[in-house]
């Protein structure tokens, strides 16, 4: 509905004719789509195996013990120590590995010794090790798919809770509207981070990864959802002085019709243009509490681990926090061009540009 609007066609034009913001979006999009699949970029186990005549997809099955392929252990198979094995039989069996043969848990330590290795081509870490011995390069890019679904899903919770509330305050106005203002009022006021220490440190540490980044990114959204509800509010007040309101009440359109189908797809081109900036709240959120250490749980991977772990060593280790800074920027940087175009498409005079 609101992107059959001719209006709405009319901006996204705009946007594509910026280039910068346009190319920075299509670069965005394919790493969230590479990103999403990122187990067949960064993997310790093979893409595809050929066995005996028999091919196996190990990525995404069940693992499979050495002994399926020949090997006298029954645990799960080093598919690098397979691929040179049959490389070194010539037997005709093969060993389809991804690009980075590294799984971001994995602790690959040279002499046994748990400490950080320089990038190397030849060892296969491109961007060298962390403090575990684990691949940076691996890390980077299950972290950067955690940071981008994650504020994504942040972004999405947080417009459909300010957007209902909003609108409702907006639409409905009277009591209704003076209660919510006064609740948010002092809700704005709860310390977030406090509130995220509290919340964790009563959070049993044996939870799933999952179930912690589930508290973690519902804490967020709960104490961050109230400033969109001031726009909301705004625009909905505005729209439902409008004319074209007012005839569809005449009409006989009910409350949800009117809401739905007139004022939230003219109320919502001005919301759009701080998508991209929520966006980049989140992801700056989540490597801040990572770093902090009230993010993710160890030893899930993350651009503020990484940034912790570069910071405290520097001297000895620099490429860790040129790693994670480098990705951070690069990707806050391409979402403040996408901002930035949205922000000019959507502006009622065309021309409009930062300062």
């Amino acid at each position: 509905m609101f992107i059959s609007n001719p209006e709405t066609r009319r901006k996204i034009g705009r946007f594509k004719e910026i280039k910068r913001g346009y190319y920075s979006f299509l670069i965005l999009m394919g790493i969230l789509l590479l990103t999403s699949f990122c187990e067949l970029i960064s993997n310790s186990r093979a893409l595809l195996v050929s066995y005996e005549g028999n091919l196996y997809f190990p990525t995404y099955s069940a693992f499979h013990p050495g002994t399926d392929f020949g090997l006298d252990y029954p645990y799960e198979t080093n598919y690098r120590e397979l691929k040179q094995k049959f490389l070194e039989e010539g037997s005709g069996n093969w060993v389809l590995m991804p690009p980075v043969t590294f799984n971001p848990y994995e602790n690959n330590a040279q002499d046994d010794i748990f400490r950080p290795s320089a990038p190397s081509i030849g060892n296969g870490h491109y961007l060298g090790t962390d403090t575990t011995s684990r691949d940076i390069l691996s890390r980077l890019i299950y972290g950067t798919r955690i940071a981008l679904w994650f504020a994504l899903a942040f972004t999405l919770s947080v417009y459909l809770i300010g957007i209902v509330i909003g609108c409702a305050m907006g639409y409905f106005g009277g009591i209704f509207d003076l209660l919510f203002q006064r609740f948010i009022e002092i809700w704005s006021n709860i310390p977030f981070l406090y509130m995220v220490i509290i919340v964790f440190s009563v959070v049993p540490s044996g939870l799933p990864s999952s179930a912690r980044i589930t508290i973690l990114l519902s804490v967020m959204v709960l104490f961050s959802w109230t400033s969109i509800t001031y726009y909301m509010r705004t625009e909905t007040y505005r729209e439902k002085s409008r004319d074209y309101v007012s005839a569809a009440r005449i009409m006989g359109a009910s409350t949800w019709r009117i809401i739905f189908k007139h004022i939230l797809p003219n109320a919502m081109s001005t919301l759009i243009t701080f998508v991209p900036f929520t966006v980049i709240a989140a992801i700056t959120a989540i490597t801040a509490l990572d770093f902090l250490g009230f993010g993710l749980p160890p030893p899930t991977p993350s651009l503020g681990e990484l940034l912790k772990q570069g910071t405290s060593s520097l001297r000895t280790a620099p490429w860790i926090v040129v790693s994670a800074f480098g990705t951070l920027v690069m990707i806050l940087t391409l979402i403040t061009f996408v901002g930035e175009a949205i922000r000019e498409s959507f502006d009622p005079k065309k021309f409009t540009i930062y300062e």
